[in-house]
């Protein structure tokens, strides 16, 4: 025998009874509440922050030129390049300051740039691709190639432009990583690391060998300089050579976000979303290695610029590579600029090689990172 159903009920202020529904009923009804607010987009926020960093770069590289020996100012920095650039400009700068401005410190100060952009840039994928928080761009071996073939021209007198040399080696130490990486089974990220690595160690002691085998007087000097990375020799070539690439293949990798993307959640999530991940996946390694051979080129090997800005930098944009990209490359160039400016200036009249300096920085910087997140955390 089912239960009868019950009725909550009350009466009136006139003795009445009232059940729940017509309580329900006589209640005055209650305004709907208000649709939840989706989330403000942090695009804007990126966006002043990216224009607030080309600001900055542009006011840091300006001030750049003004300092050293020769008293140069602003005035005459603006009105130099004004003229440069065809504007009708009256420039306040001597023959022997435009001489100083176009020959010596705006190509440095340009390669510099251009180069703390790279290795930036050149990072933040190399840590995307191999899902390792600890990559950096020299990890397939690419500094040590490159700094055997510039010690080769440097002391063996081989018949190479510097930048060529120091390119060539740094291609033929990706093309020995590959190869070994394919040995006995698929390339996977781990067996490409494991390579680089082992041609790292050989192209190393390649190297010094040729320094003890060969090096005299002054020589080791220059080495030395080259090895610790410098941009005391950089000019206008310095600058096509590091700009072009930049423009180029930097260029391919920022509009390689989407991919870089979905390569964050893993192989298997990449290939759901239509990716071809081994191909999409060398293509960009392999981007990566003429991009940072094209940097090391110039500069010789500068450490720490593509294994901690990449963190700092997505720790304020967020995992998105579409933000995070142009960020780390801005935040890159205006790092080096500052750093060279330090390392030709603090203690002149001598000069030292721009690795120090990031060293000096990056090394504090790096335990503060790790010291912040309790580890190098992946995101």
């Amino acid at each position: 025998m089912p239960w009868p159903r019950s009725s909550t009920s009350c009466r009136s202020s006139d003795g009445d009874p009232v059940t729940s529904s017509t309580a329900s009923a006589t209640r005055p009804p209650t305004s709907p509440r208000p649709a939840p607010r989706p989330p403000r987009s942090g695009g804007g926020r990126i966006a002043a922050i990216i224009v607030g960093s080309l600001a900055a770069l542009i006011a840091v590289c300006a001030i750049a030129v003004t300092i050293g020996p020769a008293d140069i100012s602003l005035a005459d920095v603006f009105s130099s390049v004004g003229r440069g650039l065809g504007l009708p400009v009256e420039s306040t700068a001597t023959p022997l300051t435009e001489a100083i401005i176009w020959q010596l410190r705006m190509p440095r100060i340009l390669t510099a740039a251009a180069v703390g952009a790279g290795l930036a840039l050149s990072g933040a994928v190399m840590q995307s691709v191999t899902r390792n928080p600890l990559a950096d761009p020299y990890l397939l071996g690419l500094s040590s190639g490159a700094s055997l073939g510039a010690v080769a021209v440097l002391i063996l007198g081989v018949g190479l432009a510097l930048p060529v040399a120091a390119f060539a080696g740094a291609l033929l130490a990706l093309i020995a990583t590959l190869t070994i990486a394919r040995i006995g089974g698929a390339v996977t990220p781990g067996r490409a690391v494991l390579a680089g690595l082992a041609i790292a160690q050989l192209a190393g002691a390649a190297t010094s060998f040729v320094i003890f085998w060969s090096s005299q007087g002054d020589s080791y000097r220059e080495i030395l300089n080259w090895l610790l990375g410098s941009l005391a020799g950089s000019d206008w070539s310095s600058v096509a050579i590091s700009g072009v690439a930049l423009a180029v293949v930097g260029t391919a990798l920022v509009l390689a976000a989407p991919k870089l993307d979905a390569f964050t959640f893993g192989d298997t999530a990449a290939a759901s979303l239509g990716i071809s991940v081994n191909r999409t996946r060398w293509m960009l390694l392999t981007g990566v290695a003429l991009l940072t051979g094209a940097m090391v080129s110039v500069s010789g090997s500068i450490g720490f610029i593509g294994l901690i800005l990449p963190h700092l930098v997505r720790g304020l944009s967020g995992p998105g590579h579409r933000r995070m990209l142009p960020l780390v490359a801005i935040t890159g160039a205006l790092f080096l600029v500052v750093a060279d400016t330090i390392a030709r200036t603090v203690f002149d009249p001598r000069e030292l090689p721009v690795g120090i300096i990031t060293a000096f920085i990056g090394v504090p910087a790096f335990v503060l990172l790790i010291t912040r997140r309790k580890g190098v955390a992946w995101a």
